[in-house]
């Protein structure tokens, strides 16, 4: 689905300059009429809406009715009218959404703990890990994704606040409290059929199990949105424009990974855990952002 809705410009395994297992994603939004498709972008969003802003069971209960399950999972977001004059808020949550997209289209993800809708009602055990995902391979080995979102106007700022947050997810007690959310949702069993593969995840993330076996089954999705001048300038998806934000965007990875190294290399089994980046360019935050709020808050009215 992702790459019918957008553009993949880089997929890479980025390897040779620094310990661990490093990965580098990107897509593009396209054009149309010499602009940015904002419309196309948030509908994107709003699509995986259901997937972290409604349980299991709750988008089970509606399953002939998608506007039902849409305008339900709006009314948990964080909209209000202070949200009005400070968009920085519905932004997070807009990254947050988008991240679970990005997992289920390209990395074909389980959604085992809709964070928003955990963040919504039950706040406190809800924090950590902006999105919770578990991959199962055809020969049923699994992998545990913690991710992290960010959308901000300026990638270094997000750069720096994404490397603080990664630093918390991976330390012990917080991948211990990410792991026991896990465990206590009822999501995991809804989502995972085969019985004897999802009492080998449960074992796997029970508190009797060392860390040391799952850091190298776990990853860690790092979205950055952000505000682009690149993608600003271009009014078409043309080889010139796929190409300047290729290099923009393997040069900003560099500089990405040599800073989460010099944050996390003395976190103990740093190296075998898995880093995907993920970048994705809109041209002026501020206006994703109120179409975004715009069409969730109409949602929540419907």
């Amino acid at each position: 689905m992702m790459k019918t809705k957008f553009t993949l410009i880089i997929d890479n395994i980025l390897g040779g300059f620094l310990p661990g297992k490093k990965f580098l994603l990107s897509y593009l939004n396209d054009f149309e009429s010499n602009e940015w498709r904002y419309r196309h972008f948030v509908r994107f969003v709003l699509d995986s809406l259901c997937e972290t802003a409604l349980s299991k069971m709750e988008r089970d209960k509606l399953p002939t009715s998608p506007m039902s399950a849409m305008s339900k999972a709006a009314k948990n977001l964080r909209i209000s009218d202070e949200l009005e004059k400070s968009t920085s808020g519905l932004g997070s949550e807009l990254a947050e959404i988008l991240l679970y997209g990005v997992m289920r289209s390209h990395y074909k993800a389980l959604p085992v703990v809709p964070k928003i809708y955990y963040k919504q009602n039950t706040r406190d055990t809800a924090k950590g890990a902006d999105s919770v995902h578990i991959v199962i391979e055809n020969d049923r080995i699994f992998s545990l994704w913690y991710g992290e979102a960010k959308f901000y106007v300026d990638l270094d700022e997000a750069i720096t606040s994404a490397i603080s947050s990664v630093k918390d997810t991976i330390s012990d007690d917080k991948l211990r409290k990410e792991n026991s959310l896990v465990t206590s949702m009822s999501d995991l069993e809804k989502l995972v059929a085969d019985r004897e593969l999802y009492n080998r995840i449960s074992t796997m993330l029970s508190s009797d199990t060392s860390l040391d076996r799952i850091k190298p089954i776990l990853h860690i999705p790092i979205l950055l949105l952000h505000e682009c001048q690149i993608t600003a300038r271009h009014s078409q998806m043309t080889e010139e424009y796929c190409d300047e934000m290729k290099s923009f965007y393997e040069t900003k990875a560099q500089v990405f990974f040599r800073r989460l190294n010099r944050g996390c290399v003395n976190v103990p089994g740093y190296e075998h855990i898995a880093f995907h980046l993920i970048l994705f360019p809109v041209p002026n935050k501020d206006h994703v952002v109120k179409q975004f709020y715009d069409f969730a808050k109409a949602l929540r009215e419907d």
